[in-house]
């Protein structure tokens, strides 16, 4: 009988997560679990908190987290920098990807890949795993050749930031509002980039406003999130539902799931 391989279980878990920017609370209580193998989509009105959880799940300096826990395969990651979280396992897509003019986009995807997986690839072998990262993702060969989002669409950015999460493989992936001024072909390619990489040893926290990415992406979880906290989770029809009715008829206590 030939040997058959275990798959490690990732789990993140975010308990009773309190944080504040700028002196001002905005998370108030979080609680949320994603598993290696799951897609999770957190939606939510402007101003919820999304996107202050993403940054507060990477270690941001600007955000300042006053109670609970965020444990990462039972290990407390809060006196983690942004760096060890990122060896760790965990991905960040930025909803708004900055660009870095004279910084060439092949030696920083080549740098993060060498700093995250701890191994020193040579640039050829590089090259070959880079284009078909590239390929994957409807990408010209020269767009490595150039400087990081540096005169890129909106589309270019948000398909850079999925390249550089096929290349590094997290072990859990937070994506900010990755669909965020993209049209439909964008959109689509995007996603797909997404569903590629999603496997029983990836999970994915994918944070939106809207519903139509997930006509592209079928999420296992969908969690609503209002004034700081998850106040109802359920699975596709939740989405489907907020498509039809929006957010007011959501209400600021919590909900049991499903």
């Amino acid at each position: 009988m030939s040997e058959q391989k275990t798959l490690q279980k990732h789990v993140l878990e975010i308990r009773n997560l309190y944080a504040s920017v700028d002196g001002k609370e905005i998370l108030k209580g979080l609680d949320l679990t994603v598993r290696s193998g799951e897609v999770h989509a957190l939606m939510g009105p402007n101003g919820s908190g999304k996107s202050t959880l993403a940054y507060v799940l990477l270690g941001h300096p600007k955000y300042s987290v006053s109670g609970g826990e965020i444990l990462f395969d039972n290990e407390n990651i809060l006196e983690m920098s942004p760096n060890e979280r990122a060896k760790r396992g965990l991905f960040l897509a930025f909803q708004y990807p900055v660009p870095v003019p004279g910084v060439g986009l092949f030696n920083f995807l080549r740098t993060a890949y060498n700093a995250v997986s701890g191994n020193e690839m040579p640039p050829m072998e590089f090259k070959k795993l880079l284009d078909e990262k590239m390929r994957l993702l409807g990408l010209d060969a020269s767009f490595s050749a150039r400087h990081l989002n540096d005169g890129f669409s909106g589309g270019e950015k948000k398909r850079c930031e999925i390249l550089q999460m096929a290349l590094l493989n997290p072990k859990i992936a937070v994506l900010d509002e990755t669909d965020s001024g993209l049209d439909i072909d964008a959109l689509r390619i995007v996603a797909e980039g997404i569903n590629s990489m999603s496997s029983r040893e990836n999970g994915v926290l994918l944070i939106t406003h809207y519903n139509r990415i997930l006509k592209y992406i079928k999420p296992d979880h969908v969690h609503i999130m209002k004034n700081g906290r998850i106040v109802k989770s359920g699975g596709e029809k939740l989405a489907q539902q907020l498509e039809e009715k929006g957010y007011d008829w959501i209400k600021d206590e919590e909900i049991d799931d499903e």
